[in-house]
């Protein structure tokens, strides 16, 4: 069992694009692999402990009015439901991700008038019940514990990360998709002037995790998808004008804190990478396989300056086969070398993943992730691995 402490010598060092003694792992977990894992190994089963994973993320509540879901629909595998965002969301039971169906924000006028309570009320962390950060997603969760349950749950034994959405993010899920993107180019004052209102309170909900934390976070994990797999949704000038600056100050309040940052951006968003790297953010998750990007490549043009969280290509954990696992691993271990890689998937672990397939990729990476890496091992095993593969029977 590795120590609190270890964890975030471990974290920090890689995020500092430095070597401590192995490579990090964690990860994000759908609920189906979460319930083929208990299933194989209890009911009781936090998979964050059993694998003694090196940091955990806690959402606070971040719905702009804070309220309990209102269901409008149940027939026990379909559900409907609307949020304190104003969201009318559809759930599927054999769908992977929710559909929203409509947004309480229609014209453009009508972002003037739209709510959004306190910051800082205490309810964001201290209250009992539904939001739609944490519960709307591969599943609906009711009732989630407080923000400072959770918290309390894991920073004796893990480096915990508090959580925020970024400028973006945020508003799509006020506005919606389609919405945001027309208007920031047709109604550029009254979309300028909303951003900037959702930029103070994020930046003010940051700053409260942060106080009310007294101590217990390590670092923060930022919310961003601005991409899409083949690039950006929108131009990295809209970036640099509208959500940048909200990024930079979250990013500014938590290093004057000490603590770590971690970018969620799906997609792929390289066009910003340097922008990232201007205003200070550690590392970016999830580095997506299928958005055409690879942390070895990266690493020849980053390295030093960011640390990339994740890049494991999910598919091959999905592929139960056990040649292409370990491939996998020591492949992206090159990445390492020096720091600056976290193992993680390429976005979350997926209902499609055994609990064995996970087992096997991080008792890969403990073994041969122990610095110093010993990369003649690795490409000789790689090497290895690639005749195996080639020659395997395809069924």
């Amino acid at each position: 069992m590795n120590t609190k402490e270890q964890k975030e010598v471990r974290m920090r060092a890689a995020l500092a694009n430095k070597e401590a003694d192995r490579v990090p792992v964690s990860d994000f977990f759908w609920t189906g692999f979460m319930l083929n894992a208990k299933e194989k190994w209890g009911d009781d089963l936090d998979i964050y402990r059993k694998f003694d994973l090196d940091y955990i993320v806690v959402n606070p509540n971040m719905d702009p009015v804070i309220r309990d879901f209102e269901i409008l629909e149940d027939d026990g595998v379909n559900v409907k439901l609307r949020t304190g965002f104003g969201a009318t969301i559809r759930r599927s039971g054999s769908a992977p991700m929710p559909h929203y169906d409509t947004f309480s924000v229609s014209e453009p006028e009508e972002m003037e008038e739209f709510v959004i309570e306190s910051a800082r009320d205490k309810r964001r962390l201290y209250r009992t019940g539904d939001d739609q950060i944490n519960g709307v997603g591969d599943a609906i969760g009711r009732n989630i514990p407080s923000w400072t349950e959770r918290v309390d749950a894991y920073c004796k034994d893990f480096p915990v990360f508090g959580s925020i959405c970024e400028g973006y993010e945020y508003l799509w899920r006020c506005i919606g998709t389609e919405n945001s993107l027309i208007w920031m180019m047709t109604e550029p004052e009254m979309f300028g002037a909303f951003v900037k209102r959702l930029g103070d309170f994020l930046v003010g909900l940051t700053e409260y995790q942060i106080e009310e934390s007294r101590g217990r976070l390590s670092g923060m994990y930022v919310w961003g998808d601005v991409a899409y797999v083949n690039g950006m949704l929108f131009s990295p000038a809209i970036w640099r004008e509208h959500f940048k600056p909200i990024t930079e100050r979250i990013i500014s309040a938590c290093h004057k804190a000490g603590l770590m940052v971690i970018y969620h951006g799906c997609g792929n968003a390289s066009l910003i990478y340097n922008d990232f790297v201007d205003i200070g953010l550690d590392g970016y998750n999830p580095v997506e396989c299928k958005a055409h990007l690879d942390v070895v490549e990266l690493k020849k043009d980053y390295g030093g300056r960011l640390c990339f969280v994740g890049n494991y290509d999910v598919r091959e954990l999905e592929s139960g086969d056990r040649n292409r696992i370990k491939r996998q691993a020591l492949y992206k271990l090159q990445s390492a070398l020096g720091g600056g890689w976290i193992c993680q998937s390429d976005h979350s672990v997926t209902s499609g993943v055994s609990p064995d397939s996970y087992a096997y990729m991080v008792e890969l990476i403990r073994e041969y992730g122990t610095y110093p890496l010993d990369l003649g091992r690795i490409k000789k095993e790689i090497a290895e691995l690639d005749q195996k593969i080639e020659h395997q029977p395809v069924f």
